[in-house]
This record gives C-alpha cells, structure tokens and sequence, in this order.
C-alpha cells in the first residue's frame, strides 16, 4: 500500500492548548515522529515550535487526541501534558539557536501508530536531490486561531508555494518562506511535500516525494499588516532536537542568523480564542 503522507500527518497532528483562566486559552500545533531511543526501544516525540510551550505559563498543557469509535465517528479527547515541573523548570527540550521544541510523550497505542518515522524527515540533500525549489507547492497542517476541522479536533490542511530562493543547505538558509495565510494557533504546525504538490518532471521527479520540510515558526508582518507569508524551519533542526533528547552534547548546526523584517511568532497569547 502507497504510503499517504497527507493522510498519515492528519491523523499525526494535534493541536497543544493551555486555558489562561479567564474564558481565553493560548494554542498551538504539534505532530507526533517515532524516533525510537539509542538502544531500539520505541519512543513518540510531540514535536513543535519551542515560543509555544514558552508562552504556555502553565504545568500542564493538553494535547488534543481524538478516538475512533466502532461506528465510524471520531471523539475529540483531550489529554493533560506536563510541560514543566513544580518549580517551573521547563521538562522538553529546545534547540539552542532555533524555533523548535521535543518532549517525549506516552500516548494513547492508537496515537502511537499515527506517529510519523524520523526517517522522514528531510535533510539538505533532500532538498538538492529533488531540486526543490521557489514555486514548490507544500502542505501545512495546523489550528489557525485555534479552529479545528470539525469537532473530532483534526487539523484543517493548508497549502502554498515555497515563496523563497534558495532553501538550503539549512545551515546558510535555516528557514524558507512559504506564501500562504498563516494564523496564531498554527505554529509548530509540520510543513511538508507530497507527490501531488510536485512541479517538476524529469529524473529527478522519479524519486519519492514525500518528506517534512520543516515546521511553522512565524508569520510575516509589514506595518502591522500581515502578508500572507509563513515561515518555515528547517527539518534538519528538529532531527538535532531530537538528538539533544538522548544526549544534551550533541551536535547542532550554527545556522547563519536569519532577520525577516517583520517576522512575528504565528501562536502564543496571540492565539487566544474562547475556551
């Protein structure tokens, strides 16, 4: 059976919330990879921007899992994540120069399934192999302000083309720019290339299609008006997350710094919406 990686990231994002306590909660978006420990043992990490747990002043978020039911129906079922400790410290792990977070969960055996191999994950040579490029068409997944798309709590599916040139190797161009509208509420939102955004033919074109790109990070902004222009991390930089789960001294990339005039954080308080 063809692997959907549309279909399969659906059913991997969730969206992150924490109530702030009067009638408001601040959002975000999460997907869960399979990245198993050093020894084999099996692992699910939530994957997401690092300003959304940052802005979540609370102990406990909670991540939005849904439960299919025999007749077909789907349950939104909300579950409390511990983001930090009594004393505040924070309990995931960010990377030291870019927008991205990692926190190992257990989840539900069902949501465990849904959890998308770290293999696909792209890396620079992805990009070069498959001449990606300004015109790309890529999916994104996320909860714009907070919105689902329908009551099960599934994410609403977005798409845009890569708005910039060139897009890697990420350690001289760490983001990318994305033109589609982007909200509060979808930040750590996966952005990724399947087989039917595909521009290109050729040789090149033989090869698979389907890979994260990277993560939703932020938004641009000119003279408080949006441009409808997402900004896109580097997958590279959640593989080195990941990493510093297992060994703090790992290896990260010094990504050339990266200025976006304009560029503003896409969740957090912003992303309050009624609870």
């Amino acid at each position: 059976m063809a692997y959907d990686l549309s279909m399969e990231l659906i059913h991997a994002t969730v969206q992150l919330e924490q109530p702030l306590g009067d009638g408001t909660r601040t959002v975000g978006t999460g997907f869960l990879i399979e990245a198993p420990t050093p020894d084999g043992k099996p692992r699910v990490v939530l994957v997401t921007a690092n300003h959304v747990f940052e802005k979540m002043p609370g102990q406990d978020a909670r991540i939005g899992y849904r439960v299919e039911n025999p007749d077909g129906s789907w349950t939104y079922t909300p579950a409390l994540l511990k983001i930090r400790d009594k004393a505040g410290h924070e309990l995931w792990t960010h990377h030291p120069s870019r927008d991205v977070a990692t926190i190992s969960i257990t989840a539900p055996p069902e949501f465990a399934k849904a959890a998308i191999p770290e293999n696909w994950l792209a890396e620079d040579q992805t990009f070069t192999k498959l001449e990606v490029g300004a015109g790309d068409e890529m999916m994104a997944l996320g909860f714009p302000r907070g919105l689902a798309a329908n009551q099960a709590g599934f994410p609403i599916l977005r798409s845009g083309r890569v708005a910039s040139y060139p897009v890697a190797p990420a350690k001289i161009f760490p983001t990318f720019l994305l033109d589609f509208s982007v909200f509060p509420g979808n930040s750590g939102g996966p952005v990724f290339m399947s087989e039917t955004g595909r521009r290109r033919v050729g040789a090149a074109a033989e090869a698979p299609t389907q890979f994260i790109a990277g993560l939703l990070t932020q938004q641009v902004e000119l003279n408080s008006e949006r441009l409808e222009i997402g900004i896109v991390t580097h997958a590279r930089f959640i593989r080195e997350t990941i990493a510093l789960l297992d060994n703090a001294a790992a290896p990260v990339t010094t990504a050339s710094t990266d200025v976006v005039a304009g560029a503003r954080a896409a969740s957090a308080e912003e992303a309050a919406s009624p609870d």
